[in-house]
């Protein structure tokens, strides 16, 4: 516990450092109670996000601290970004000595602006509908009978402290219009149970999609009763693909969709919980080319060695607030997109459809695709 506190310190001053410096301390000279209150302000953040975060995302699930915590956390994330670049600029001015007595001023008058711009714009882009993602994926094995499926992916939606039922009647709207063949749900559907989110959810049963509608556990799910979003989405007339899958025709030809539980399902300790491909292909004819729906692109080896044709994965929101998206790469081969690994199998990411905690998207657009599933090719 106190090492796990000590992280958690350090990184708060980590993030709440260069903000400080920047805009407070680095020569500005601003008037004394200028200084003193954005200094109180910060260390005010400091101090209390921990217990908002414990009290908004902890068994308590208290989504006015959730709100809270969230929103600070992405204010102080494009603070903390643009005064390092500030800082940085400013070091340059410094050496070329250009801008004077007022240079410090300067720079953190324009990161100020700079991040409240940012985040103005990047709160609207998460909370508005997302626009249409369009893209054709060829795959060789598809019969031609199949040639112009649609598949619409949505992926984290995210449904959370943030009362988002009309944005996603909304966004059922939208999918509706693209006249599906099938419809991808790949994970994080929410941030809470099912009863909690219940009226955020209720839009989904409404889509409609001319062969299935299927869905796959994220890794939030493992957090807020993942068997009861398994069942709340069958509820809602959805396939819930755990650890199975579905076979679909058109033209003659057959598609099988597959799916498996998300890759942090095993140390959940949910029983019956885990990404087991061999569970969800048993039984499917090998001839057939496979759709595999696994939330984190990670998971992309393991298709790969199994022949799979397309996999669809979300998880990573193309980072969400730029730079995360260094950081997201750290942990996954591909941030979003459309990719190739191996012989055969095809990757398409997501960027996904809703947010996460902070409700901003920063150079990292939220998105409904629509795949257009392309028989022949290499």
């Amino acid at each position: 516990m106190r090492r796990r506190l000590a992280v958690v310190v350090l990184i708060l001053l980590v993030l709440g450092l260069p903000p400080w410096w920047t805009l407070l301390a680095a020569g500005v000279d601003w008037p004394f109670p200028v200084f003193l209150a954005g200094t109180v302000v910060l260390v005010g953040w400091l101090v209390s996000f921990p217990f908002l975060m414990v009290a908004g995302h902890g068994p308590r699930r208290n989504d006015r601290a959730a709100r809270i915590a969230d929103t600070s956390l992405g204010m102080i994330w494009v603070l903390f970004t643009w005064s390092v670049l500030g800082g940085l600029v400013d070091l340059v001015l410094i050496g070329l000595d250009v801008g004077g007595t007022d240079r410090a001023r300067t720079v953190a008058a324009a990161v100020a602006v700079v991040s409240a711009g940012l985040l103005a714009w990047g709160h609207h882009e998460a909370m508005r509908v997302p626009r249409v993602k369009r893209l054709d994926v060829r795959l060789p094995r598809l019969g031609g009978g199949l040639d112009g499926t649609r598949v619409v992916v949505l992926a984290d939606t995210h449904y959370g402290p943030i009362d988002r039922a009309d944005w996603s009647a909304r966004v059922t709207e939208a999918v509706n219009v693209l006249d599906a063949d099938v419809v991808v749900h790949a994970g994080d559907i929410a941030d809470g149970t099912p009863t909690q989110r219940r009226a955020q959810s209720a839009p989904l049963g409404a889509i409609r999609a001319k062969l299935a509608r299927v869905y796959v556990t994220g890794n939030h799910e493992y957090s807020s009763e993942a068997q009861g979003w398994l069942d709340r989405m069958a509820d809602l007339g959805w396939e819930p693909l755990h650890n199975r899958h579905v076979v679909v025709e058109r033209g003659g030809d057959a598609l099988v969709l597959a799916g498996v539980d998300d890759v942090t399902a095993e140390s959940s300790g949910l029983a019956g919980h885990r990404a087991n491909l061999l569970g969800a292909l048993a039984g499917a004819d090998p001839e057939r080319p496979v759709l595999l729906v696994a939330h984190q692109p990670k998971y992309v080896p393991q298709a790969a060695a199994a022949g799979i044709d397309l996999q669809i994965s979300g998880h990573t929101h193309g980072g969400q607030i730029w730079p995360f998206n260094f950081l997201v790469r750290l942990d996954q081969p591909v941030v979003h997109g459309l990719s190739h690994h191996g012989e055969r199998t095809r990757l398409y990411t997501s960027r996904g459809t809703g947010f996460w905690g902070p409700p901003f998207r920063v150079f990292a657009p939220s998105e409904i695709t629509l795949l257009t599933l392309r028989a022949g090719g290499a």
